[in-house]
């Protein structure tokens, strides 16, 4: 009977923990998220065992998926034989009638890394086209021999067409690279690599070492003319001790230079400040930003100063002063 009761009551544990995991919830564990629209649908991805996956109806309500990779990449334990499938900041882009997910495959503070490619028809997992179809290495780094991380992808396409993969990680900043119209090349002339952002901190460094100039977690926003490049200061990943930021230079053109609000660089360590943590969120960075329904939003993820510095997904409306310069507030 004893036996029979514990066997009940773990039942009905696992039924509502279940319950509990397939429906809507607006408190989620994320981290690093980006967003895209496909219909009436909002798809969350973020780092992850094989990259996390939520659904939303309203971007307030949110249902977990299934992972991308049920199985870590074929390549991956080349890259990092300790890998185990917990695979970074994801990137996410509908093009040419394919979503094209770029996501990290590294190993915690070195530049053993590698950005990687996947491709799917939809994002719908009721569709029988849905299947996601990886195609490898995109650009990888390698100690002693790199001074610059290949993690936190961000696509970008200019006025022209052209792709351009951005991404990086202490070292010697943030990179810009052209991408061939497979939106896996890259190119490697002398006008297809740039450095768009930099620490002060960060400018003389050993490859073996990230350094303490604190940057990563690129992103570049098209809007009015501009290009807005956001990058996220100092550091993530520490609880309620994290320091993360948000700052934002911008640009005409999407090489750079992309200068703050008092035309300094961020090649030179320039950056506005959008937003900081606080009493209730210590940290707050690793943004996305994109416009839905006329309405431009800033989605990040910060340390709750309230259930022990746990990262959790943020969105907030993003406004522009009359300068053009972008204004988000952490409290709602």
């Amino acid at each position: 009977m004893k036996t029979f009761l514990i066997t009940i009551i773990a039942f009905f544990i696992f039924s509502a923990s279940q319950a509990q995991d397939s429906e809507y919830r607006t408190d989620i564990p994320v981290h690093d998220p980006v967003v895209i629209k496909q219909g009436d649908t909002f798809y969350l991805f973020c780092t992850g065992f094989g990259v996390a996956v939520w659904s939303s109806p309203d971007l307030k309500q949110w249902k977990r998926e299934a992972p991308v990779f049920a199985e870590a990449p074929t390549w991956a334990n080349d890259i990092n034989p300790e890998f185990k499938n917990h695979i970074w900041a994801p990137d996410i882009t509908f093009h040419n009638d394919r979503y094209y997910l770029y996501y990290s495959v590294s190993a915690f503070a070195k530049n053993t890394s590698a950005i990687g490619l996947a491709v799917n028809k939809t994002l719908d997992p009721t569709s029988p086209d849905f299947k996601w179809e990886d195609k490898g290495i995109v650009i990888q780094s390698v100690p002693g021999r790199d001074l610059w991380n290949a993690i936190d992808p961000n696509l970008v396409f200019d006025e022209a067409g052209t792709p351009w993969l951005n991404y990086g990680s202490f070292w010697n900043g943030m990179k810009l690279v052209k991408l061939a119209d497979d939106l896996k090349t890259v190119q490697n002339g002398p006008e297809d690599w740039y450095t768009i952002s930099r620490r002060e901190r960060s400018f003389e460094l050993d490859d073996r070492n990230p350094g303490d100039g604190a940057v990563e977690a690129p992103f570049i926003f098209k809007k009015d003319g501009w290009y807005y490049l956001f990058v996220s200061f100092d550091y993530c990943c520490r609880g309620v001790n994290s320091t993360y930021k948000m700052v934002v230079g911008r640009s005409k053109d999407v090489k750079g230079p992309y200068l703050d609000r008092f035309d300094k660089s961020m090649f030179e360590g320039g950056g506005t400040l959008v937003l900081e943590g606080n009493a209730d969120w210590h940290g707050v960075g690793h943004n996305s930003a994109y416009t839905f329904d006329k309405q431009d939003y800033l989605i990040f993820h910060g340390y709750d100063a309230h259930d022990n510095g746990r990262s959790k997904l943020l969105i907030r409306e993003m406004k522009w002063d009359s300068d053009g310069w972008p204004i988000v507030k952490l409290e709602e």
